[in-house]
């Protein structure tokens, strides 16, 4: 029952927020938008992402954290587009095979040029931890979603987890967002010293970047619980097999 709890929890989430966002879905039937096209304007969209953080990384400095913010912002904008596109098909009856991989693969780019930005941000404002970080949550974020498609080449399902696309997006971006925020009250240079402890413990990019640090342990300790699910149903289909023959 533990197991299915989360599971539970997350469609009865998603079935609440259909349920929000199938008027505006109605109206991009409407309005002629194909599930592609709503897609394409989500990957355009985290490609703005990619932009603001290269902009806060060059033209801003270490302690202005607004970029991130605002990031964080579109962020979830183009989020909502992962779930827009799923509903205009099926409101819309637009489904369709390629369309199913069209998404996923836009998903896969959107992520990583999401990413691309953030490491770019993290290293040239000298947070070179934080950027290793990112970047193994970078690898852990396409495991999950390889380790899926593989299994399910193979025939076997392979869902579940605690750290699946819809999680990693809400997480980097709720985020980001609140550091852009509390950068204005605690200032963005803001660190805090622990007496007998030579280097401070907390900075308020750390609102930021510790939950991205978490996301580098989770995505990959899914990617890895995945991976026994499919080795379970894997073996156990070849077993079934063998007694057949």
């Amino acid at each position: 029952m533990d197991t299915q709890a989360p599971t539970s929890l997350r469609t009865n989430l998603q079935l609440g927020i259909y349920k929000v966002i199938d008027p505006f879905v109605k109206l991009l039937i409407k309005l002629g938008l194909t599930p592609n096209a709503v897609t394409s304007i989500g990957f355009v969209l985290n490609v703005g992402v990619a932009v603001i953080f290269i902009i806060g990384a060059e033209e801003g400095n270490r302690g202005d954290l607004s970029y991130v913010g605002w990031a964080g912002g579109l962020i979830l904008f183009a989020g909502l587009f992962d779930m827009l596109d799923g509903q205009v098909a099926r409101l819309g009856n637009m489904k369709s095979t390629f369309g199913a991989l069209y998404d996923s693969v836009l998903d896969r780019y959107s992520e990583l040029i999401m990413f691309l930005g953030i490491c770019y941000y993290l290293v040239a404002h000298h947070y070179f931890i934080s950027s290793i970080a990112a970047f193994i949550a970078m690898i852990g974020s396409m495991m999950v979603s390889y380790v899926r498609a593989r299994a399910e080449g193979l025939g076997v399902e392979c869902k579940g987890g605690l750290m699946q696309r819809p999680e990693r997006v809400v997480t980097i971006g709720l985020c980001a967002i609140l550091c852009g925020v509390m950068s204005i009250y605690l200032g963005g240079n803001y660190k805090l010293f622990i007496p007998g402890i030579k280097y401070h413990v907390f900075e308020t990019i750390s609102i930021f970047t510790i939950p991205i640090v978490i996301l580098s342990f989770l995505t990959n300790i899914t990617a890895f619980n995945r991976l026994v699910e499919a080795k379970k149903s894997l073996l156990e289909k070849d077993k079934n097999n063998n007694n057949l023959n």
